[in-house]
């Protein structure tokens, strides 16, 4: 168990809990064995009360016979911790009786305060005897009428009760000992166990870094299923931002191809003219620059990448904004119904991309309107996927059904009048088709052309 392992943390709080749990059991327990050790002890004493309570009450009994018995020799050796005492408490000098284990000591009486009577007269407490002796005693009060009142008591040695729980104090701390031994041992044993799944997903996520394996597999608790699942998921996720991102630069690479290649055929027509030596040139050094910035995004794919979470709203409304500006010549007037709130789950450069060429080609082809609507989709059911329509609509002559067909392949263009290279709609498929979502062109209410991209939402 490292330092700050979760381990650890789980070994000491287990720890601390058992030590806490297992100290407030023994104090519950040694305190349950005092009463009850107590309360044996009374009922001994009460035994004897009883006995001596019906020798004074017994109108037989003379200063002879007094006890008739309570069968304790402890009451007969001095200083024994044993002791009977009979008061009479009507007359002006109060006469005493007592047993010979008091020698000439009297017996204290208890404090009312801390020995409350009971419902049977009996009053039980503890008090300091003779020789600072500690007693638990028991006197009674019995009225007898014209033979007077009298206070019984009878006190034993309490040193029998403390000498009895520590006894058992002594056999109970020695078994919490040991019990909490065998606990820790098994928390220890829970933490090994418990946590050996999140080892072996460290060690599968160490081969997979290494690249001696691709995912995480085999079985997992349903606790820790989900982080596997996700795990797997990001992987997954992982390999399609490499594929977006090869899809990109074969994008770039086909839209910079043709021009490049037109215009250094152009200058190869005029040979050795100077301008046209400058311009092969300068192809040269443009082929060069792009090779080596193509050979960098690639490189620049193989990184591991996290998806984000991206808000919809200030994205369209920027894009809205500027593709304003852009056809301001034209009059093309762009409105927007985007709820705040909503977020796609991808990255902004991506969203910026999609919804960019979307608005970008319904401003190409609007006569004087464009209409961008935010719609987010509840979840069909518990599992479901959040899904979030952005729908952008044009008042131009649209496409008929095999037209929409062909847009969405790479590099096709059904208008070469319009500026462009052909590439912005089928970008827009490929981003949203690696996110789990696509785009779906159909006839907008307004008269043109409507492309819904349906996107996953947070």
């Amino acid at each position: 168990m490292r330092a700050n392992s979760l381990a650890l943390r789980l070994f000491l709080s287990a720890t601390a809990w058992t030590v806490v749990i297992l100290i407030i059991t023994g104090i519950a327990l040694s305190s349950l064995y005092r009463g009850a050790v107590e309360r044996a002890f009374d009922r001994r004493l009460d035994v004897y009360l009883r006995t001596l309570v019906a020798d004074v009450a017994s109108p037989e009994e003379t200063n002879d016979k007094f006890p008739q018995s309570l069968g304790e020799p402890l009451f007969d050796l001095p200083l024994s911790g044993w002791y009977w005492q009979v008061t009479r408490l009507d007359s002006a000098k109060p006469e005493l009786r007592a047993s010979r284990s008091l020698w000439d000591s009297p017996l204290p009486r208890l404090p009312e305060e801390r020995s409350p009577v009971q419902t049977t007269g009996l009053r039980m407490g503890y008090a300091k005897g003779p020789e600072e002796q500690k007693l638990r005693m028991a006197e009674r009060t019995i009225d007898l009428g014209d033979d007077g009142r009298f206070l019984v008591s009878v006190a034993g040695d309490a040193a029998e009760i403390d000498e009895e729980v520590r006894n058992f104090d002594r056999a109970l701390l020695g078994t919490f000992t040991a019990l909490a031994c065998v606990l820790l041992l098994i928390t220890m044993f829970q933490v090994r166990y418990g946590l050996a799944p999140l080892k072996r997903i460290s060690q599968s996520l160490a081969a997979i870094r290494s690249g001696t394996a691709e995912r995480l597999e085999g079985g997992f608790p349903v606790e820790i299923a989900p982080l596997a699942r996700e795990t797997n998921a990001l992987i997954d996720a992982n390999r399609e931002i490499v594929e977006r991102a090869r899809t990109h630069v074969g994008n770039l690479a086909h839209a910079l191809k043709t021009p490049l290649s037109v215009m250094i055929n152009e200058a190869a027509a005029r040979g050795d003219d100077p301008l046209a030596v400058k311009v092969r040139e300068q192809i040269e050094i443009m082929r060069d620059q792009v090779a080596r910035h193509l050979e960098r995004a690639r490189l620049a794919a193989r990184l591991t990448v996290v998806g984000s979470l991206t808000e919809v709203v200030p994205v369209v409304t920027a894009l809205a904004r500027t593709m304003e500006k852009l056809h301001r010549a034209r009059g093309i007037a762009i409105d927007l119904d985007a709820p705040a709130g909503i977020r796609f789950r991808g990255e902004q450069q991506d969203l910026e991309e999609m919804i960019g060429n979307l608005v970008d080609n319904a401003c190409k082809w609007a006569q004087s309107r464009v209409a961008i609507e935010v719609v987010s989709d509840p979840p069909p059911d518990a599992l479901g996927i959040h899904m979030v329509r952005i729908i952008v609509d044009d008042d131009g002559r649209g496409l008929s059904p095999s037209e929409r067909e062909q847009v969405a392949h790479r590099g096709r263009r059904l208008d070469e009048t319009k500026p462009g290279s052909g590439l912005g709609l089928s970008i827009v498929v490929e981003l949203a088709n690696l996110y789990g979502g696509g785009l779906h062109l159909g006839t907008a209410p307004i008269g043109g052309l409507r492309a819904e991209l349906v996107l996953p939402a947070a």
